[in-house]
């Protein structure tokens, strides 16, 4: 998972989930459709039993998806004003964004199943 901060968050979303130092629209012209960002704390016990699902399920979306899914964390404590802008007040929260709009919100834990069923059925959707 790729972090996110306030100071980069906004940024990357407006650039379609591209950092300045991914390849260019030219040689990757189908830029992510699809975001899921994890907002964590470090004291979060809930928070580090999930992080294995979601690594597991970013590498299986990365294959299966040649990148159209990218998945990012952002670390509330550090990211406070970003956490309460997203109303992230029950950790871990998992936001769903194709393109630049929030389009789904599950949050507290989640078995892997769910979690990849409510993912695939967003990304048909999209």
């Amino acid at each position: 998972m790729l972090h996110l901060t306030s100071q980069n968050f906004e940024m990357c979303r407006m650039n379609h989930w591209q950092f300045p130092s991914d390849a260019p629209p030219a040689e990757n012209p189908e830029y992510p459709i699809l975001a899921v960002v994890m907002f964590y704390a470090v004291w979060c016990g809930k928070c580090a039993m999930m992080r294995p699902v979601i690594e597991e399920l970013e590498t299986k979306y990365r294959n299966m998806y040649s990148g159209r899914i990218r998945f990012f964390e952002v670390e509330t404590t550090e990211s406070e004003l970003l956490a309460a802008q997203y109303q992230a007040d029950l950790l871990p929260a998992f936001l769903f964004f194709k393109d630049q709009e929030v389009t789904a919100v599950m949050q507290g834990m989640i078995s892997q199943n769910d979690f990849d069923e409510r993912l695939q059925k967003i990304f048909r959707n999209s």
